[in-house]
């Protein structure tokens, strides 16, 4: 599966990736906002990615790689998570590996394409995402596309010896 914009696309992960993967899965500095505690091994990545071609239907979620236009390379990774085709929602996330990749629009594409996939392919009904409140940068990302915070999570996350809250945001298809 590919999904083609101006600047980049997305893909299916591939055992290429190892390595990407491998490295934002165990960049401390990001588990906070994936919902990380420990460090993942090579062989655990190794057998997610063999798994990968797993449907959005028998996996509940859908992983995939942003990549410039011009480069097969990740530069990213974009998710559809706790997939519930019952109630048509799935939550979704984003992460830019490198500083110098975010801020140029990259993340704003990708959002762009997987919420059109989301409520053209997969006929959602709506899509959430969990934000930390220090993460300004994603809050304004989500809140471009329409996305309302319902609701805050108070002291949700413990990080660097503190509690930091998280805002849970919903975007409602509006073709539904």
């Amino acid at each position: 599966m590919t999904l083609k914009g101006t600047k980049i696309y997305l893909r299916a992960l591939e055992p290429e990736d190892l390595e990407f993967v491998y490295q934002i899965e165990n960049n401390e500095s990001i588990w906070e906002v994936s919902n990380t505690q420990t460090p993942y091994s090579k062989f655990l990545i190794r057998q997610y990615l063999e798994n990968a071609h797993q449907d959005i239907y028998e996996a509940k979620q859908l992983r995939l790689a942003i990549c410039k236009n011009d480069s097969a390379k990740a530069i990213g990774l974009i998710d559809l998570f706790e997939f519930d085709p019952k109630n048509n929602r799935a939550g979704i996330g984003i992460v830019i590996q490198n500083d110098i990749d975010r801020t140029q629009g990259f993340g704003k594409e990708a959002l762009t394409l997987l919420i059109d996939f989301s409520f053209t392919q997969l006929q959602l009904h709506q899509l959430f995402a969990n934000i930390g409140v220090e993460n300004v940068s994603s809050l304004n990302l989500f809140a471009t596309f329409g996305f309302q915070k319902i609701g805050i999570k108070k002291d949700w996350i413990y990080s660097n010896n503190s509690y930091q809250s998280e805002a849970i945001f919903q975007l409602i298809n509006p073709n539904h």
